[in-house]
């Protein structure tokens, strides 16, 4: 199938209620888990590559991103390609050519204004590209910023930054925090709700794997849309390599990255349908 439009995928899940689960991805293992689970869930999600990993591949996007691409081409999923906390414009430029069709400008280290000015310019480019543009206000936890304890996005500070911008998503501060290996978050529903009454474009939750299920079927319930979600899928499958390595002889690595596909699988299944699932009533 030909690749999704993260904007169209972000659009139905709002029309919908539901939520969209978009995850990073390191390799082309977790990429091959991922759209495994969106095969067998028949539910769409976000294959996000971040600038850390790109960082990892020695600078270079264009190798994993075309392998990417070539798997969800073949796969019936409906998937889509999106950069992730992107700080560095030539980034963007390398992948102007290529299968993305979203961002996640950055410039959240950045003061108020000059991250407004900042993410409007990076909007005005990519718009142009024809992307989906998505940006933060502040930083999520984990990264020393807005998101660290008891630190929560203004509402009307939020609906002023999205219309100053033009993007056409944004992330906001309700209490969850990046890199998490325990899902003990606890989420402002109450923020949620009234960030969604004055915002005009979707929201975004960012780092998820530290928030349970039920709290993040809460935020969907209350305003969220995209759930992203990084962590939690590297837990399993750090999990199941340091399981296959006990075997004091393996060396051969399709023996611990197949079960690691499969756990990562098993996770993004589940985490699919938690975020999908239409509710009309609180868990």
């Amino acid at each position: 199938m030909a690749l999704a439009h993260t904007g169209e995928l972000i659009g139905d899940a709002a029309r919908n209620g539901v939520g969209l689960a978009a995850f990073n991805v390191i390799s082309l293992e977790h990429g091959e888990a991922i759209i495994e689970a969106a095969e067998e869930t028949g539910l769409p999600a976000v294959l996000q590559i971040s600038e850390n990993c790109i960082r990892f591949h020695g600078g270079r996007l264009a190798p994993l991103l075309s392998g990417l691409a070539v798997l969800a081409e073949s796969s019936p999923a409906r998937v889509s390609l999106h950069l992730d906390h992107i700080e560095d414009e030539e980034i963007l430029a390398q992948a102007a050519s290529g299968a993305i069709t979203s961002v996640m400008v950055d410039a959240s280290r950045l003061g108020y204004a000059d991250n407004v000015a900042a993410t409007r310019k990076a909007a005005h480019w990519a718009h142009a590209k024809g992307w989906h543009v998505e940006a933060e206000l502040g930083e999520i936890g984990g990264k020393d910023g807005a998101h660290a304890p008891g630190v929560r996005t203004d509402p009307y500070e939020a609906a002023s930054f999205a219309a100053s911008t033009g993007v056409d998503s944004l992330a906001v501060a309700v209490g969850s925090s990046h890199a998490m290996t325990s899902r003990t978050a606890r989420l402002d529903h109450e923020l949620i709700a009234r960030i969604k009454a004055e915002v005009a474009v979707p929201l975004v939750l960012h780092g998820s794997s530290g928030v349970p299920d039920d709290e993040l079927a809460l935020a969907v319930l209350s305003g969220m849309v995209k759930i992203n979600l990084g962590t939690i899928l590297n837990i399993a499958f750090t999990d199941a390599v340091r399981s296959a390595l006990e075997a004091t002889d393996l060396v051969d690595p399709r023996r611990y990255l197949a079960p690691a596909r499969q756990e990562t699988a098993k996770v993004a299944s589940r985490l699919l349908r938690v975020v999908s699932t239409r509710r009309t009533v609180v868990l």
